[in-house]
């Protein structure tokens, strides 16, 4: 939303050579829609997390439509929340619970409960949780679990989300994507293209690159002013400035380009089976500007 408030790509466009550029922001409801659109060359850079990156990169590496990773965009833990009073671990849950999530097996989150699962029982049950998890997008999870009404008692949520349903009475936190780590953190996002595109456009890349860091550095020493652009671009009209404030400025989040632990998620669905290439290193996955990182 800096980014594209501020034009800071197109100014580091213009900065490197590409003037007058013109630039489209897009929402997509999961990754399969972002990954068909950068293979048909009708999108040139997506955001999704690592899972994607790792399906994306298993499927085209070696091809000129190769998609890896430009760098990462932030770390963010996914927080899996539950109404039912008598759940205070994944261990706790029954066969009469549902845990609903972006999508089944497929996503962050998904990987996350299993990671848990698999930590919690044994790796050989990483998948004991599979059955009780819903297929479902977060603002219509957020209604389920706060209306009462719904099976869906649980939410493996992202910001904002877990935010707004961790203060309504009644929710409480279950885990920590983080937990799975020790407490350290994972990268959440990662901007993305395809081999073509990067090899075809280097100032672009480095221009997206650039325009990424100064956003970061502009979010992490504004968080009044970025709560505030953020209100105004999703027109929230119900949640107060110092609350998106205190989202903004939560130490759980790190906005910056630097990879952090998708080494290990990527491990993990290899182990699991999603993915049949296993990446000697992080930096597999990411093109050359990101290897100066320090990432892991």
């Amino acid at each position: 939303m800096v980014m594209e408030n501020q034009k800071t790509l197109e100014k580091h466009a213009a900065r490197m050579g590409v003037p007058s550029l013109s630039v489209s922001w897009q929402v997509f409801g999961g990754p399969a829609a972002l990954m068909d659109g950068m293979l048909s060359g009708t999108i040139d850079f997506s955001g999704p997390g690592v899972p994607a990156l790792a399906t994306a990169w298993d499927k085209t590496a070696g091809t000129p439509q190769e998609i890896k990773a430009l760098c990462a965009l932030q770390s963010m833990p996914y927080v899996l929340v539950t109404r039912n009073p008598a759940v205070h671990t994944i261990a706790d849950f029954t066969e009469q619970d549902r845990i609903a999530l972006p999508t089944v097996k497929l996503v962050g989150h998904a990987l996350a409960l299993e990671m848990a699962a698999a930590r919690l029982w044994g790796f050989e049950h990483y998948d004991r949780l599979d059955p009780l998890t819903v297929s479902l997008a977060h603002p219509e999870a957020m209604r389920a679990l706060l209306s009462g009404k719904s099976e869906i008692d649980s939410h493996f949520a992202s910001a904002p989300f877990y935010y707004y349903e961790l203060k309504t009475p009644g929710i409480h936190k279950v885990l920590k994507s983080y937990d799975n780590l020790d407490g350290a953190r994972h990268t959440n996002g990662l901007m993305m293209t395809t081999r073509r595109f990067h090899d075809a456009n280097p100032n672009l890349c480095a221009a997206m690159l650039a325009a990424l860091e100064e956003a970061n550095a502009y979010v992490k020493a504004n968080p009044r002013e970025c709560a505030a652009l953020y209100l105004a671009v999703t027109g929230d009209k119900q949640s107060p400035l110092d609350e998106v404030v205190g989202m903004v400025s939560d130490p759980d989040v790190d906005y910056t380009t630097t990879p952090a632990n998708v080494s290990v998620l990527v491990d993990f669905m290899y182990r699991v089976g999603r993915i049949k290439k296993r990446p000697d290193s992080w930096k597999d996955m990411f093109f050359p500007e990101a290897y100066g990182l320090a990432g892991s």
